[in-house]
C-alpha cells in the first residue's frame, strides 16, 4: 500500500510540473528583457544597436497591432538575411505569446 501511495504521489508531482506554463512576466524576463529592457524601453546596448521600439511610448503602442506583434514573436524578424530577433515558436505556446502581447501592452505609460 505504501508503495502505491508513493507512486501516486510521484505521478501527481510529475503531472503538475508538466502543466506549468510560465507567466508573461517570466517569459519577458527570460526571453525579451535582455534586448528590450525590463521596462520595454529598448534602452540596452542591443536595443540601441538595432534601434528597437520603445514599448513604453504611447505612440509606438498605438502603431502596433496585436496580430503583428504575435507574428513577430512567433516567427521572429529577419532583415537582409540576418536574424534580428529569433523566433519563439518552438519555445512559447500560442497562449504564452498572446499573454506576452498583453504584457507588452501594459508597458505603455
Amino acid at each position: 500500500m505504501k508503495e502505491h501511495l508513493t507512486l501516486l504521489a510521484l505521478i501527481l508531482v510529475a503531472a503538475a510540473s508538466c502543466g506549468y506554463a510560465a507567466t508573461a512576466a517570466d517569459n519577458w524576463d527570460n526571453n525579451c528583457a535582455r534586448c528590450h529592457k525590463a521596462d520595454g524601453s529598448g534602452k540596452t546596448a542591443i536595443g540601441r544597436r538595432y534601434r528597437l521600439k520603445d514599448y513604453t511610448d504611447a505612440a509606438v503602442q498605438a502603431a502596433m497591432k496585436d496580430d503583428d506583434m504575435f507574428k513577430v514573436i512567433k516567427e521572429g524578424v529577419t532583415e537582409d538575411g540576418k536574424v534580428r530577433m529569433k523566433a519563439f515558436k518552438d519555445d512559447l505556446s500560442d497562449a504564452e505569446i498572446t499573454d506576452l502581447v498583453a504584457y507588452i501592452r501594459k508597458m505603455k505609460k
